[in-house]
């Protein structure tokens, strides 16, 4: 996915919970061909919660038979990238050389570090027969002494990641450690992913371990401290309090955040950084052909004008 300048998604009312510092909708992005995001992140508001600087979600697209996804190839540099499907399938390749088909409830994180382009498509099998998706690509800024580390890519099978479940109460840890669980997912600073599913009337809380934190309602509707908010919204919360989330509809949502990084970052396409002098050698970098390509692709798309 990629980022440009635009307005900012809208604000939603805090209401009564004290710990509440923001509520976000997202704002609905159309990236061509009948293919529609929600961007929760970034925000004039809130650049980033802990590391966490970008933060769409898209779909649910029903792509019939012959049609699909088709994101060419791209760079990004300072950034580690995490897609999670709920449904679909999506083929990622990149300039490392890995090949690999993501499916819902894996874990796929690429870390852009120095430099990397990759593309997203929809696989071939799902592209004949059609598919549905439904899904949520994230950022992750690097800290400063790490946005020039070399590029790789991690990836690991929804039975490979711990679950905790209960009575009407299912979580998944993607990254970092949630509900006494622990991904294995290898980080270069503190963070925390997890998917949340609620059955109606059932609680669960939000840590107050981690330093900043947010719950990105995907779909349902949750209720904190006797107010209510309805999918797709993203509530971002101080530190410090613990918070009891009650689901008043089933509900599936996502818990996140982690540390603060050092200061804030700037964001141009899809790259980020902490100097600006650094984007501008990445803007030259790709628009002459410095970026490794991605085997096997033809295809690019041109850095932007604006």
């Amino acid at each position: 996915m990629s980022w440009l300048p635009s307005n900012d998604p809208t604000l939603g009312d805090p209401k009564s919970c004290d710990a509440l510092e923001l509520v976000i909708v997202p704002r609905t992005r159309d990236l061509g061909d009948g293919f529609a995001v929600r961007r929760a992140l970034p925000h004039g508001r809130r650049q980033m919660v802990g590391p966490f600087i970008f933060f769409d979600h898209f779909g649910p697209v029903q792509f019939v038979s012959g049609k699909g996804m088709d994101v060419r190839p791209h760079p990004h540099i300072g950034l580690a990238t995490v897609t999670y499907l709920f449904d679909g399938s999506i083929m990622h390749r990149d300039s490392e050389g890995n090949i690999q088909e993501i499916q819902p409830g894996a874990m796929n994180l690429m870390t852009a570090g120095r430099g990397i382009a990759h593309s997203e498509r929809t696989p071939d099998a799902q592209r004949a027969s059609g598919q549905m998706m439904l899904g949520l690509q994230s950022w992750i800024a690097l800290p400063n002494d790490k946005e020039e580390i070399a590029p790789s890519f991690q990836h690991y099978g929804a039975a490979s990641l711990p679950t905790v479940q209960d009575k009407g109460f299912r979580a998944r840890i993607i990254a970092g450690r949630s509900f006494g669980a622990t991904s294995p997912v290898e980080m270069v600073s503190p963070w925390f992913y997890v998917e949340v599913a609620l059955e109606a009337g059932m609680s669960v809380p939000l840590d107050a371990d981690h330093e900043e934190r947010a719950i990105y309602i995907v779909d349902g509707e949750i209720e904190i401290a006797g107010d209510r908010y309805e999918a797709p919204q993203l509530l971002v919360f101080r530190p410090g309090d613990r918070i009891t989330v009650r689901a008043t509809k089933p509900a599936r949502m996502m818990f996140l955040g982690g540390d603060a990084l050092e200061g804030p970052r700037h964001i141009w396409w899809n790259f980020v950084s902490s100097s600006k002098e650094r984007i501008e050698q990445a803007k030259q970098d790709w628009k002459t052909g410095h970026f490794a390509p991605v085997p096997n692709e033809h295809e690019f798309i041109p850095l932007p004008e604006n």
